[in-house]
C-alpha cells in the first residue's frame, strides 16, 4: 500500500512540475537563493571568479572538523577547466585573487579559519586524468587589508 502511495505522490509531483508554467531559469533562481538563505549570501561563487580563470565548473564545500577541543574550519573553492593561459606561470597569484574576491562575497566567510583554493584540470579525452593544484590562505588575511 505504501509503495502504491508512494508511486501516486511522486505522478502527481511529476505532473504538477511537467504542467509549471515556469522556466528553468526561474526554478534554478528559486533554488540558488534559497540555498544562499540557507548558507550565507555569497555562499555560490560568483560570476566574476569564474571569468578570471574561464573557469568551466565552480563549486564551494565548507568543512569543520573538531578535534580535542579545536575547531578548523575550511572553505574549499574548486575551480575546474580554466584557460591553462590564464592560469599561467604564477597559479598562486590568481589562486588568492579569486580566495579574495570569494572572501568578500561570502557574508559567513569570517565563520570559517581557512580558504583552499583548488585549480582541477580534467582531461576531456580521457576523464580519468585529472591535475589539481591547491593553494591555502587564512581568512584572516584577507579582513586586514
Amino acid at each position: 500500500m505504501k509503495t502504491l502511495y508512494s508511486c501516486f505522490l511522486a505522478v502527481l509531483l511529476s505532473a504538477a512540475l511537467i504542467s509549471c508554467s515556469c522556466e528553468p531559469e526561474d526554478i534554478a533562481r528559486f533554488a540558488v537563493s534559497g540555498m544562499e538563505s540557507m548558507l550565507g549570501e555569497g555562499f555560490i561563487p560568483s560570476e566574476e571568479i569564474r571569468q578570471l580563470g574561464e573557469f568551466q565548473n565552480v563549486s564551494v564545500n565548507l568543512s569543520q572538523n573538531k578535534s580535542e577541543g579545536l575547531t578548523e574550519s575550511t572553505i574549499f573553492l574548486k575551480l575546474e577547466n580554466g584557460d591553462p593561459v590564464l592560469l599561467g606561470n604564477q597559479p598562486e597569484v590568481l589562486a588568492r585573487k579569486c580566495a579574495e574576491l570569494y572572501i568578500r562575497d561570502f557574508e559567513k566567510s569570517a565563520d570559517y579559519d581557512i580558504i583552499t583554493v583548488q585549480f582541477i584540470q580534467i582531461d576531456p579525452m580521457n576523464s580519468e586524468n585529472i591535475a589539481m593544484q591547491e593553494h591555502t590562505f587564512q581568512i584572516e588575511d584577507f579582513k586586514t587589508q
